[in-house]
């Protein structure tokens, strides 16, 4: 049975300080503008709903159309301080610079006179600025003075004739803690059931049958995920590719994500975490699984952490199946060490800091060279047996550590 998305308790509004602290802004702007060559009367009105902490906010934003119907839109507004959309739903929104664009999706973008639509969009921001005044739609000011606070919330159901809206993040996102980070992804802005924008599939060595889509029946927060549906068999590849290019990360790389999967780790070979590593002359350094346990991988040699003795094995842990796991790693760039941690709780067998355990690390230790992972691949790969379908959400990638 698919696992429907619950709304979240409306968060608490707070007042929208220089200060950074958690606050909240709320805006109503509205000007009807005669359409050209009609005596029809074009405008909007745009209730602009967000909050705010130290680096990062959310914002909903509700859309009313005063003039003639649309078949489509897109609206703009400008920041005035440093602030960066990092993603979105039941939109698609891009930036340049501070210029802001946000495009309907297919199932919202017909808007009849006195219609209405609504998305959602989260970021980052350092300097403290005022909120944007500047909407236009479709390209017609919607003018106004920015100071009126709405006198009735956004609806949080559209009519019975369009589908609800999606859910947005949590009061607190994983935009929230990722900073300045390469990666910070909850896969809302994937418009399609194909993985898009910034994130590409990919089979690296051979493809399949393994497949690759955008899940909106399970996700960790919000309503959308990355779902990898792997198949046994060396040539059944299947990745999805981040295209943020990690080579400059560090010096130690901090990776934080959210996996749930179906079938128990094999005693066969798997990986599902696969990142492209200079060192190893663009062969990857891998996360999976072997003898049931969580293990490190080097493909350039096949070296393993744990060793694949009874005491290594037993120094790992598995990865539970049906529900979510939040998996972080640390790769240092400028040593050959590394952690790993399940749901916060380090992993003894995944840990290599740079003196010999018997029977754990002496065959990771034998390269001394430093890894220097350039990109992220999510999905599976299998060396002999083991179907796997596996979800990914919120997933990070900084120089940062940011917990579960």
């Amino acid at each position: 049975m698919p696992i429907l998305p619950l709304l979240p308790p409306r968060p608490l509004r707070r007042p929208w300080t220089a200060a950074g602290a958690a606050l909240a802004l709320a805006l109503s702007l509205f000007v009807a503008v005669p359409a050209s060559g009609s005596s029809a009367t074009s405008g909007c009105r745009v209730d602009y709903t967000a909050d705010q902490w130290t680096g990062g906010y959310t914002a909903q934003v509700h859309i009313t159309n005063t003039g003639a119907p649309l078949s489509g839109w897109r609206l703009t507004w400008t920041y005035g301080g440093d602030r960066r959309v990092t993603s979105a739903w039941n939109a698609t929104v891009t930036q340049v610079g501070r210029s802001v664009s946000a495009v309907n999706v297919a199932w919202n973008g017909a808007l009849a006179t006195g219609g209405t639509a609504d998305f959602g969009l989260q970021g980052t921001w350092q300097s403290a600025d005022s909120p944007p005044t500047d909407f236009a739609l479709n390209g017609v000011s919607c003018g106004g003075d920015g100071t009126s606070p709405p006198t009735t919330p956004p609806p949080t159901t559209p009519p019975p004739t369009t589908p609800p809206p999606t859910t947005p993040p949590p009061t607190t996102p994983p935009s929230a803690e990722c900073g300045s980070a390469a990666i910070c992804e909850n896969f809302e802005d994937q418009a399609g059931p194909a993985p898009a924008g910034s994130w590409r599939f990919t089979a690296p060595d051979c493809q399949g049958t393994g497949t690759a889509a955008v899940d909106t029946a399970v996700a960790h927060s919000g309503t959308r995920s990355l779902r990898l549906d792997g198949r046994a068999g060396y040539c059944n590849h299947a990745f999805v590719a981040s295209t943020a290019d990690l080579s400059s990360v560090g010096p130690v790389l901090h990776v934080r994500m959210w996996v749930r999967h179906t079938t128990a780790l094999p005693a066969a070979h798997v990986t599902f975490v696969s990142m492209p590593d200079s060192s190893q002359g663009g062969k990857a350094l891998r996360i999976g699984g072997q003898n049931g346990a969580l293990q490190w991988n080097r493909e350039s040699d096949d070296a393993t952490l744990p060793a694949q003795s009874p005491v290594g094995v037993g120094l790992s842990k598995p990865l539970p199946t049906g529900s979510w796991q939040c998996l972080r790693f640390a790769v240092d760039t400028s040593a050959p060490k590394l952690d790993t941690w399940l749901n916060d709780e380090q992993v003894p067998g995944l840990h290599a800091d740079g003196v010999p355990t018997q029977d754990v690390d002496q065959q990771w230790l034998s390269r001394t060279t430093p890894p220097k992972p350039t990109a992220l691949r999510l999905g599976w790969e299998s060396y002999g047996t083991g179907d796997d379908t596996l979800w990914f959400d919120d997933v990070v990638v900084g120089s940062s550590p940011v917990g579960c």
